[in-house]
């Protein structure tokens, strides 16, 4: 299995960035996808989901300016940020859930754990 996030960089405020994370060795059809970060000092945040049924759910801190689609052809997951703030500086995780949650759940228990996870991508929004 594995998750390969690519995408990342430095941005200015107010910029766009896409992350991809591309998916091998599991039924990517079959699972629910999430799209972590992690800032230094501060505890990981799921900040969006998308489970089986092609609903999406996001974190109050970026709804409205992220967007998560899935392409299940390419067995890809994606991120698309835009409006970025500095405090969307982070490392960027992509997981996946084979529980078969609803994405709002996915994000509304940051207790639940994902079944895998990538090695991630690292998103910097200074000026």
């Amino acid at each position: 299995v594995q998750l390969v996030e690519s995408g990342g960089g430095s941005v200015q405020p107010g910029g766009s960035m896409r992350l991809s994370c591309a998916a091998s060795g599991f039924s990517f059809t079959r699972y629910s996808m999430g799209w972590f970060r992690q800032a230094p000092e501060k505890e990981r945040e799921e900040v969006a989901a998308i489970d089986t049924y092609g609903y999406t759910y996001y974190a109050d801190s970026v709804k409205g300016r992220f967007t998560i689609a899935k392409e299940n052809s390419k067995k890809t997951l994606y991120l698309q940020m835009n409006g970025l703030k500095p405090e969307d500086t982070a490392m960027y995780y992509c997981a996946a859930d084979s529980a078969g949650y609803e994405s709002w759940f996915l994000v509304s228990n940051p207790s639940h754990e994902y079944k895998y996870w990538g090695q991630g991508t690292q998103v910097t929004v200074s000026s």
